[in-house]
């Protein structure tokens, strides 16, 4: 899929240079950008859900050290 978007003139400066620098084309870090803030904001929205269901009585936790003790990576 295309997209057309403006960037401030400071950020379509330093995606130029970059893409001087390393001979890869601006799209490639366009979409390398995009996929990796796309993938923080799932990280972000299940954490806040974990912490609702946790908040809520849905979700018990596991203190780390029953974690550490039952995947033998005890003291």
């Amino acid at each position: 899929m295309t997209y057309s978007i403006r960037l401030p003139q400071d950020v379509e400066a330093r995606l130029e240079q970059l893409s001087a620098r390393t001979g890869r084309k601006k799209s490639f870090y366009v979409k390398q950008a995009i996929c990796e803030y796309i993938d923080d904001l799932e990280d972000i929205y299940l954490a806040e859900r974990r912490l609702e269901d946790i908040r809520a009585g849905r979700t018990e936790t596991i203190p780390l050290e029953e974690i550490m003790k039952r995947y033998g990576m005890e003291d």
